[in-house]
C-alpha cells in the first residue's frame, strides 16, 4: 500500500488528511494519508527512513520555504517563488531524493480568477509560502502587490503603519496568515477594517472555521468574501496529479 502524508507544526487543522482519506475510500484507491506533525524538519529524514511505502508529502506551516534546502529537483515555479507545498520521494535503494512543487499557485489561482476583474491593487497579509504563492499569481493575473508583515524588513508595509486609505486603495486583500485558524478563532489580521467596502474581495486562505473573524469584517461591510476551502480542494488535486506521473 502506497502512503502519504502531511508534514508542519501544528497539525490540529489539517484539511488534507479528512480529505485524502475520504477520496481514497470513495475511489477505491488502495493508499493511506497520515499526518507527521514534527517541530524540526530534522526529523524528516528520520520520518522517510522508517516509512518505507511514504511516497509523497504535502508540506504546510512552517516548513514551506525552509524545506528547499532538502530539495534535490525543484519544480520552475516553486523555485521562482521559492516555496514548496508538494513532495515526491523518490527511493533509490537504501537512499531517497526528494522532488518539490508547489500547488497553491494553481489551486489559489483557480479560486480567485474569477473575482480580480475591474480591480488594480492587491494586499498581502503574511511573507511565508502561502504569501509568496498568492503574491505570484496575483501579479501574473495583472495586479499590482504589496505586502504586510509585522517586521519593516519583510513587507512593503507593517501592520502599525498600515492606514486607512492604504487599504481603501487596496480593493483585493488576502490573508495570508494564521490569525483566525482554529483553534484561535477569535483572531484577526490588524488591519483598518473601517476602510472596506462593497467593492473590496476578502480571500482567507484558513478555511477553519468556515468564516474567520477577517472575513466576518468585509462580510459585515458588504464585501466579496471567500474563505480557503477551494483552494485547498484544487491543490490537493494537484499533488495528486503530481504523484502519479
Amino acid at each position: 500500500m502506497r502512503k502519504f502524508g502531511l508534514i508542519g507544526y501544528p497539525l490540529s487543522h489539517s484539511f488534507s488528511q479528512k480529505y485524502f482519506t475520504e477520496k481514497f475510500q470513495r475511489e477505491g484507491i488502495d493508499a493511506e494519508y497520515c499526518n507527521f506533525p514534527i517541530e524540526s524538519l530534522d526529523e524528516l529524514d528520520d520520518i522517510i527512513r522508517r516509512e518505507p511505502d511514504l511516497v509523497g508529502l504535502n508540506v504546510t506551516i512552517p516548513y514551506k520555504t525552509a524545506i528547499i534546502p532538502r530539495i534535490e529537483l525543484l519544480q520552475k515555479c516553486a523555485r521562482s517563488i521559492q516555496s514548496v507545498n508538494t513532495v515526491t520521494i523518490e527511493r533509490r535503494g537504501s537512499d531517497y531524493v526528494l522532488h518539490g512543487a508547489n500547488t497553491d499557485v494553481i489551486g489559489f489561482k483557480e479560486s480567485i480568477e474569477q473575482h480580480v476583474g475591474g480591480h488594480d491593487m492587491a494586499l498581502i497579509l503574511g511573507t511565508g509560502g502561502a504569501a509568496k504563492a498568492a503574491f505570484h499569481v496575483l501579479e501574473d493575473l495583472g495586479l499590482e502587490c504589496e505586502s504586510v508583515s509585522r517586521s519593516p524588513d519583510e513587507g512593503d508595509f507593517v501592520y502599525d503603519e498600515l492606514t486607512t486609505e492604504d487599504v481603501w486603495e487596496h480593493s483585493i486583500i488576502v490573508n495570508c496568515t494564521p490569525l483566525g485558524m482554529y483553534p484561535q478563532i477569535d483572531a484577526a489580521p490588524d488591519i483598518p477594517y473601517e476602510s472596506i467596502t462593497p467593492e473590496h474581495v476578502l480571500y482567507d486562505m484558513i478555511y477553519n472555521p468556515a468564516e474567520t473573524v477577517f472575513l466576518k469584517h468585509g462580510r459585515k461591510r458588504g464585501a466579496t468574501t471567500i474563505n480557503g476551502l477551494q483552494m485547498l480542494e484544487r491543490q490537493a488535486e494537484e499533488s495528486w496529479k503530481i504523484w502519479n506521473k
